[in-house]
């Protein structure tokens, strides 16, 4: 079974990109990254968000796969990370930093 095109690929870490570009949702995905998962109302505890505002960037994070909502006891949410995304993304920029280093080379040896 053949992998995902490339242009699927450039959409995940566009994904990625765009919801890591909010450092309300880096702090958001660092927290559930080193806690574990929670609900909004448990974040909200413990950073300095609204639970509106959490529950908002939940949405766009589960939205770019960063995390999964699941459902626990008495209809609460709570949310895990999913790396894979992050892992589409950090190959994007791998590729992109090795479509540099040739040019970039090659520019330093011709300006020895």
């Amino acid at each position: 079974m053949p992998g995902p095109e490339p242009a699927d690929l450039e959409l995940v870490a566009q994904e990625v990109f765009t919801a890591l570009a909010d450092p309300s949702r880096r702090v958001i995905l660092a927290a559930l990254a080193t806690g574990g998962p929670a609900t909004a109302t448990d974040l909200a505890a413990q950073l300095p968000i609204t639970r509106q505002a959490i529950a908002k960037h939940l949405a766009l994070l589960a939205e770019a796969g960063l995390v999964v909502a699941e459902r626990g006891e008495r209809r609460r949410v709570r949310y895990r990370v999913d790396s894979a995304p992050m892992k589409v993304a950090q190959q994007f920029l791998g590729a992109l930093a090795r479509d540099w280093d040739g040019p970039l080379a090659a520019l330093r040896d011709h300006l020895k």
